[in-house]
């Protein structure tokens, strides 16, 4: 498959068994579409109307002569034709934006968006009270924190860097860096007794290690309220609701969290993720570097 910055550019693979004229502005439907898994999920993030996008998804089949995306259960799903259009689409955005950063580079300042990835509880506690001093020393920079429990699809190019509690698996074109370990302990409110009830995390996060502790040190089943998110317990545990798991980088920084008597409940190792396709750009550079330095302070300091 090419992709040449022409009038005409041609696509030819295998699986595509025409030669097509296709531009940047195809692809970027075909993305938006892959992104989102739904028509509708594509036209907000393009800002067009869903009928625009079906009318060029259409179009976009019609010239390679092959169905990309297939419904299943309300979702598009790429076909293998699909799978082998948005890889070189993503290829083709990578290129497009470092062509726009450097021709919009009018010193050495690093400049464009960065695109993080991180659960509530670490954009929340971490990453966003420290961009302001960042962004004083690269104005031109813009963060996109995405604060989600679900890890982004870096090959899918969701985000640019990720921030991820736990050991990745292996594979893909990923840049994985370990940054350290973060220390878990129990923490109750400041003015409250150390028997207050536990609170836990919902069946749909049962398999994460924090959530595990809790159910063998509390009595889940029992448990009046439960959560799907970390940032949310902390929250209940300093209005007084209970106590529970929280990192104590940031549980002891908190005047109405008080941690709890005994051993650290457990530690999660913390894993810096980029495209590796990414990782030149100076901007990306800028990001994990700043990232690593700002984990190794607060967990040296927890």
């Amino acid at each position: 498959m090419v992709w040449r910055g022409r009038k005409n550019p041609c696509y030819c693979r295998s699986n595509l068994q025409i030669c097509s004229p296709m531009d940047w502005d195809d692809l970027r439907f075909l993305l938006a579409i892959g992104r989102a898994s739904t028509l509708a999920g594509a036209a907000r993030r393009l800002g067009v109307n869903q009928t625009t996008v079906a009318r060029r998804l259409a179009s976009a089949e019609k010239q390679l002569g092959s169905k990309l995306f297939t419904r299943v259960e309300g979702n598009l799903h790429p076909t293998p034709a699909g799978e082998a259009a948005l890889q070189h689409a993503r290829a083709v955005e990578e290129e497009i934006a470092a062509l726009k950063a450097d021709a919009g580079r009018t010193d050495d300042a690093p400049s464009g968006n960065v695109r993080i990835s991180a659960v509530p509880l670490l954009v929340n506690h971490l990453l966003a009270p420290a961009a302001p001093d960042l962004l004083k020393t690269y104005p031109k920079l813009r963060l996109d924190f995405l604060a989600d429990g679900r890890n982004a699809d870096l090959r899918k190019g969701e985000a640019d860097v990720a921030l991820r509690l736990g050991r990745p698996e292996k594979g893909g074109a990923h840049l994985m860096q370990r940054l350290g370990l973060v220390t878990y302990a129990a923490y109750g409110p400041a003015e409250r007794s150390d028997d207050s009830p536990w609170l836990v995390y919902d069946e749909s996060l049962s398999h994460l290690p924090h959530a595990q502790w809790l159910a063998a040190a509390a009595e889940v089943a029992n448990a009046q309220m439960a959560f799907n998110d970390g940032d949310a317990i902390l929250q209940a545990i300093e209005a007084g609701a209970g106590r529970s798991l929280v990192p104590c980088f940031i549980g002891d920084r908190r005047p109405r969290l008080r941690r709890l008597p005994g051993p650290p409940g457990l530690a999660r190792e913390l894993w810096l993720l980029t495209h590796a396709s990414l990782r030149h750009q100076q901007r990306i550079v800028i990001l994990r570097d700043w990232i690593a330095t700002l984990v190794r302070q607060k967990l040296n300091g927890a």
